[in-house]
């Protein structure tokens, strides 16, 4: 059997620091032949004779406010040491970018969705006569760092490989509702596994049934020992794993 995996790095990546804590080392160096391999293997009734792994991501870059960051240099560490051990059979990249979005302030539910933040003691907004505000709206500049193109290029990569017959079964690492049309249109044509990557809950776009289209399909959502348990060598040639990693 034949299987692609498809993953969404930026999806990957925060929803493991979430999971695995930001500071804490041993879940960076990701081995993403082995975490497909070992997801697979504890989802699923496939037995593959091959994996094809397909990362889509894009390359961080230092900004303004934080000029001597790390992040872009250990990336390209990563990068590179992806290629050189052949735990990723294409790297796909799509752009990142820094812009000021403005927006009304608000915190997450358990859900993570926004709830917008009214005035309250000991802060409060009156007009110009002194009465009290309460239904008032703060808004709030912020610098907003996000990448594009990793979703569009996991939708395309994952249905030219099905509608061109490349593989036999697939596997969606994301938890992103964008990929719901996509996704529904593969389990038309071989059986889908979809990996949640976060704590959150799953999105509800890439819900379904076992039985859609040719049937077949599953669902998980990764911990922190899948994490750990799929690490890269810590050299590779002459790559060494970033000491905070």
């Amino acid at each position: 059997m034949r299987v692609g995996v498809y993953i969404d790095g930026f999806n990957l990546y925060y929803g493991a620091r979430h999971i695995c804590g930001r500071s804490t080392a041993g879940w960076r160096w990701l081995d993403l032949r082995a975490l497909s391999a070992n997801v697979i293997g504890a989802h699923s009734p496939w037995s593959p004779a091959s994996i094809r792994v397909v990362y889509c991501t894009a390359r961080i870059k230092a900004d303004a406010s934080n000029p001597t960051a790390a992040g872009p240099r250990e990336q390209d560490v990563y990068l590179r040491a992806l290629k050189a051990s052949g735990t990723a059979d294409e790297i796909s990249l799509g752009t990142y970018v820094s812009r000021v979005a403005t927006a009304p302030l608000a915190v997450a539910n358990k859900r993570a969705k926004p709830i917008l933040t009214r005035p309250a003691w000991p802060v409060v907004i009156q007009d110009g006569i002194g009465a009290d505000v309460p239904d008032a709206t703060f808004m709030v500049s912020v610098a907003r760092r996000e990448e594009k193109g990793s979703d569009v290029n996991v939708a395309a990569h994952l249905l030219l490989d099905v509608l061109q017959n490349n593989v036999d079964a697939a596997v969606v690492i994301s938890n992103d509702s964008d990929l719901a049309f996509p996704v529904e249109q593969a389990r038309l044509r071989v059986p889908v596994g979809t990996v949640n990557p976060t704590k959150r809950y799953p999105a509800g776009g890439l819900a379904g049934d076992p039985a859609d289209g040719v049937g077949g399909h599953w669902w998980a959502q990764l911990v922190d020992t899948d994490y750990y348990a799929a690490q890269l060598p810590t050299t590779i040639g002459n790559l060494q794993k970033p000491a905070p990693w």
